[in-house]
């Protein structure tokens, strides 16, 4: 896992105005809430006074949870700011300066697509990674789907590489027509990758060989209300391919023909090294009427499932750190890809040492991913999650394990 990137952090409908609300990434606690102007604010959830969760439940229900544009703590009523900054502490005096030190780290905010982003890092605003353009989102001709949040019980990086492969299809998914398998000619064709102009990840497009899909309502079709629309399905070639963008971002492209295609976004919050949050937001050319989402998402928990079932029991959970430990093939080529950008990643400092922090997490330290306010000022209580700061460090934490 890695500081310095966008996450997503909450569907924008689930962030209401009169309470603030909780999410773990990265394997710390975060509070969100929306000021007085609806502005949404991402902060560390551990008050640096006592520890308490500003997140956290109230034993006092008439208690405000915000108050001008202001999370209250429910411990003592400590008043932070969108900016981080506690501005009032109950105990000496409303008004009265609070220490320089009464702070918690507070991060950039980005509210696209129906989802507050957050970018959890101190990198600074003119050389950090900038949040994933979607080029079709609000344009003439292309409906989006409302975000559906999947949560499946594995490492983020399992997940990405799972949507990169492209010969697991066959095996993983009969719902995409492929359930029988020619063991006489089958063989994964093979492609090329290519870093993408924005950089910070890479590219690919892949040609299978498409059998019919069941038309609607066949007793073949898991979903009998999915409609494909009236063409004949018996076609030969269906390109798709994908990529990725920083460790977490994954777009995918189905062209199911030359003007019916699926855009598709995997924006994924890795909470814990055993659980992710897929924010999936799936975008169409065809099929433009709101009465087609539902059948859609449906299809698409089907397919989720599908490969949840073999991810839960893959060994190692986490995507092993040496390239020997696996053996990859030609097909593998995207997985390889992805994996050489990690590795940049690696070299840059920006992965999060699991090991010590899950060592002293919630134990004897409470670590916060460092914001970058750090890059500009001191007096910081909780301790910044431990990294690891070159690819030495790395390989020396390989071969311990």
């Amino acid at each position: 896992m890695y500081i310095n990137f966008w996450y997503p952090i909450i569907r924008s409908e689930d962030l209401g105005y009169d309470k603030p609300e909780k999410a773990m990434v990265l394997g710390v606690n975060l509070v969100i809430f929306r000021d007085q102007d609806g502005d949404a604010h991402v902060l560390s959830d551990t008050c640096t006074h006592r520890g308490a969760s500003l997140g956290g439940a109230w034993s006092n229900g008439n208690a405000p949870r915000l108050i001008n544009g202001c999370v209250v703590c429910p411990y003592h009523g400590w008043e932070f700011g969108g900016d981080g900054e506690c501005k009032n502490i109950p105990s000496i005096g409303y008004g009265t300066k609070p220490p320089p030190r009464a702070k918690v780290d507070s991060y950039p905010v980005e509210e696209k697509y129906g989802i507050v982003f957050a970018f959890l890092g101190d990198e600074p605003e003119e050389s950090r990674p900038p949040l994933l353009e979607v080029e079709e989102f609000g344009q003439e001709g292309w409906v989006a789907n409302e975000v559906l949040i999947l949560e499946v019980p594995y490492y983020y990086e399992r997940s990405i590489e799972n949507g990169l492969d492209p010969a697991h299809n066959e095996f993983v998914h009969p719902t995409h027509g492929f359930s029988a398998i020619n063991r006489e000619t089958y063989k994964v064709r093979e492609y090329e990758t290519e870093d993408h102009n924005q950089s910070w990840g890479f590219w690919f497009m892949h040609r299978f060989d498409s059998p019919p899909l069941p038309q609607k309502g066949s007793a073949t079709s898991p979903d009998t209300d999915t409609p494909w629309g009236d063409e004949k399905t018996e076609r030969s070639d269906v390109y798709a391919g994908g990529g990725t963008y920083g460790p977490n971002i994954m777009p995918t492209y189905i062209n199911i023909t030359a003007d019916k295609m699926f855009r598709q976004y995997f924006f994924e919050q890795p909470v814990t090294e055993n659980l992710t949050r897929i924010f999936f937001l799936n975008m169409r050319n065809f099929l433009l009427d709101t009465k087609h989402n539902g059948p859609i998402h449906a299809r698409n928990k089907v397919i989720a499932q599908q490969d949840i079932d073999i991810l839960v029991d893959l060994n190692p959970q986490r995507t092993p750190l040496s390239t020997t430990k696996e053996v990859l093939m030609p097909a593998d080529k995207a997985i390889a890809a992805y994996r050489e950008w990690l590795a940049k990643f690696d070299d840059m400092g920006w992965r999060i040492d699991l090991n010590e922090f899950n060592a002293r997490n919630d134990k004897d330290m409470a670590f916060a991913i460092p914001c970058p306010a750090r890059r500009v000022s001191g007096n910081w209580v909780l301790e910044e999650i431990p990294l690891i700061k070159n690819r030495a460090e790395r390989k020396k934490i390989e071969r311990a394990a």
